[in-house]
């Protein structure tokens, strides 16, 4: 069986390789796409693979895109972050889904379906109509936990424990309220595609803040706005700079 991973969370990638692995160690990974246009390219130049195991929101944008751009009729086992996602399309058109963060059990079961699947005379879906269905409800859906590393261990977060986000040398670093830190594999970039705008803001280039995490603003020289945030160090100096003070008195009274 060749599978192909589209994922843009390397951490996650690996994990689902390891998964496969475990599962039947005669699976191959044709390769690991982190994008739209890069999985796109991929298919049009490869042969196409078994199967593909599908990230629902990519750093481009949705994934379901994919199936605007080229044909495929393989089975398609998507993997999601958001619990409420469109299950009931899901359901309707026979194709599985994995809740992130996917377990030995739950992939398990899927390739066990999708091997039902070519074993028999299925009609397979039609991609590009679901796609139209699950895009209704795709603007609507939020992170709700986030896959965090510390050393070689990996730790699962809910975002009702993060304090705030920080981009520092090129890494970015999640803090919860108890002052934990964690490395992420995300852009403040892509964080603010897959985060509750009405819970988080970026205060400038370095931070990202959790409403509930904040404990006091008081005015900073220069017409600006420091804030007191729950898990942080004396040197995580929270600024928020003089023109967007009135965006962010405008997001904190929303």
């Amino acid at each position: 069986m060749k599978v192909l991973i589209v994922e843009d969370e390397r951490l996650a990638a690996q994990r689902l390789q390891h998964l496969l692995k475990e599962y039947d160690a005669s699976v191959e990974v044709v390769g690991i796409c982190e994008s739209i246009s890069e999985s796109v390219q991929f298919l049009q130049q490869q042969p196409p693979p078994d199967l593909l195991l599908l990230d629902i929101q990519l750093s481009d944008g949705h994934s379901f895109d994919i199936f605007k751009n080229i044909q495929f009729n393989k089975p398609v086992i998507f993997t999601t972050a958001y619990d409420q996602f469109a299950i009931e399309a899901f359901k309707l058109f026979s194709i599985d889904y994995i809740l992130k963060p996917v377990t030995a059990e739950a992939l398990g079961s899927a390739l066990n379906k999708f091997r039902s699947i070519t074993s028999s005379a299925s009609v397979k879906p039609d991609y590009s109509l679901l796609a139209k269905e699950l895009s209704k409800e795709a603007g609507n859906n939020f992170k709700s936990r986030f896959l965090a590393k510390v050393g070689q261990r990996l730790f699962f977060v809910e975002v009702a424990d993060i304090a705030f986000f920080q981009a520092d040398n090129k890494m970015v670093y999640l803090v919860d309220k108890d002052g934990n830190r964690f490395v992420i594999d995300y852009t403040l970039e892509k964080l603010e595609n897959v985060l509750n705008p009405k819970e988080f803001f970026r205060l400038n280039r370095r931070f990202i803040v959790k409403v509930s995490a904040i404990e006091h603003i008081k005015p900073f020289y220069n017409s600006r706005l420091k804030l007191s945030v729950k898990g942080a160090s004396p040197s995580d100096e929270m600024i928020i700079s003089r023109e967007r003070v009135s965006e962010f008195k405008a997001w904190a009274e929303a």
